[in-house]
Formats: structure tokens, C-alpha cells, sequence
């Protein structure tokens, strides 16, 4: 009887594993399609010399890539979707949801689908500036295709977390607290060598 009631009472209200996945091959799937597309982007042409092969395995990833988030992961690792639709008039309209069953998503897996949406638009930033630097409009193609998945993904879910927030707004506040942040922060080490 006294090892029944140890096991309950070590169990009851623990907490679960910070570090363990719920949706590990959501995750798996989240990052390999974003990491595939961008890796072919830059190593393609040493292992092809024919642009075309490159340019149908990069928008193949990066398609992938835009399915997977928007229609997966999105749903299941923080609980997100969003979609188009055509009403009877021909309007289109804009759809997003958040889940309302009220389990709150895991916060490493939040952390890496949030950051990897971010990230990913601009590593294709990137490499749009880069191509277009470089005279290497084939390539520009590729990168605007990337830039577009992952942008409108990004977009998506952002409206989706927001709500109708005005989408310039809310960048200019986030901006302005990260600008903000690193001038604190750049000054909190030179105060301290300071007074040492």
C-alpha cells in the first residue's frame, strides 16, 4: 500500500520534460524541407552543372516546404492554420484559426516552428540580394520562389497568432523593442567594467 501511494504522490503535478518533442516527426518534417531547399539553393551546382534540374529540386523543397508548414505543422506544433477560400461572388477571403481546445502547444516546439518561419524568409532575402549583387538572374528565380513560400507562410501564421493586428504596426513595435533591448544590453557590460 505505502509503494502505491509513492507512486502516486511522484507523479501527481510533475512536470513534464522541457526537452521532450510531442510532434517529433513534425518537427522532423518542418525542418528538413526549409534546410533541403536552402542547402540545394547553395551547394546545387557542384553536384549538377544543369540549371534546370537545380531549379526543379529548389522550388520542389521549397513547395514541400510551403505544404508542409501551412497544412502540418502549423496545425499541430502550435496549434495554427490558415487558408484562402473563393465565396460564391468570386471574392476571396481569408481564413485563420487557432485551435480552441485549450491544450497549450509545447514551448520547444513553439520556440523552433516560430523561429525557423522567421529565419527562413530571410535566408532567402539573402539570397535574392545575393543573386541579384551577382548579375545571376537564373538563380534569382529560385531565390524569389523560396522568398515567396516562406514569406507567405510567415505571413499566414503571423496573422493567424495576431489576429487582424495591423501587420506594419506590430513590426515596428517589435523592431523598436529589439533596437531598444540591444542598446540596454550593449550598455549593461560597459556600466559593469566600469564600476569594476
Amino acid at each position: 500500500m505505502a509503494a502505491a501511494e509513492e507512486d502516486v504522490s511522484a507523479a501527481f503535478g510533475a512536470e513534464p520534460d522541457p526537452n521532450l518533442k510531442r510532434h517529433p516527426l513534425a518537427l522532423f518534417f518542418h525542418l528538413i524541407f526549409r534546410v533541403g531547399a536552402a542547402l540545394t539553393y547553395l551547394f546545387c551546382s557542384i553536384f549538377s552543372s544543369s540549371f534546370i534540374a537545380n531549379f526543379i529540386a529548389i522550388v520542389l523543397l521549397s513547395a514541400f516546404d510551403f505544404w508542409t508548414v501551412k497544412n502540418v505543422t502549423g496545425r499541430l506544433l502550435v496549434g495554427l492554420r490558415w487558408w484562402n477560400k473563393v465565396d460564391e461572388d468570386g471574392q476571396s477571403q481569408w481564413v485563420f484559426e487557432s485551435r480552441k481546445d485549450g491544450r497549450e502547444p509545447l514551448a520547444s516546439e513553439k520556440r523552433i516552428f516560430w523561429t525557423s518561419l522567421v529565419v527562413t524568409p530571410i535566408v532567402w532575402l539573402f539570397f535574392v540580394l545575393s543573386s541579384l549583387f551577382r548579375f545571376n538572374f537564373n538563380y534569382l528565380m529560385a531565390a524569389l520562389v523560396g522568398l515567396s513560400f516562406t514569406g507567405s507562410n510567415l505571413y499566414g501564421y503571423y496573422r493567424c497568432a495576431q489576429g487582424k493586428t495591423n501587420f506594419r504596426s506590430a513590426a515596428t513595435q517589435f523592431i523598436s523593442r529589439k533596437v531598444f533591448e540591444e542598446a540596454i544590453s550593449s550598455q549593461l557590460p560597459q556600466s559593469s567594467n566600469a564600476s569594476a
